[in-house]
């Protein structure tokens, strides 16, 4: 059954209450603050690029599957992009470019189908 579709509204009020921290201009948010942010932008992501072939991973709050083509099904997807909450918020709303953070060890990407350069910024102000 696919994910109820994402509220952009909703998606968008999450993110910005967070805008202050990835700005530097405020301390880290509260946890259910922050996770929220994290789950509806990767879930816009989700929808943004449907598919199965890329496993996006921001520990604690949520992982999940997206881009078109070959469909992972049983153990380590071949796939696989993890990072900080921070940084995948950073890369959500365009304040971080992709290159910048794969290559500054902000971003870990393995496979060959590891690259969301083109499907970000999934939000902006």
């Amino acid at each position: 059954m696919p994910a109820k579709p994402v509220d952009p509204a909703e998606m968008r009020a999450a993110v910005q209450a967070v805008l202050p921290w990835l700005r530097g201009e405020a301390d880290q948010p509260a946890r259910p603050l922050l996770a929220a942010a994290v789950r509806l932008s990767l879930r816009t992501l989700e929808q943004i690029a449907p598919g199965r072939s890329v496993e996006v991973r921001v520990p604690p709050f949520a992982a999940v599957q997206c881009v078109e083509g070959p469909r992972h099904t049983r153990g380590t997807p071949p796939n696989v992009i993890e990072t900080d909450p921070r940084t995948w918020l950073e890369l959500a709303v365009g304040s971080l470019a992709w290159a910048e953070a794969v290559d500054g060890g902000r971003v870990t990407a393995s496979g060959t189908r590891a690259d969301l350069s083109h499907l970000l910024p999934v939000v902006r102000f």
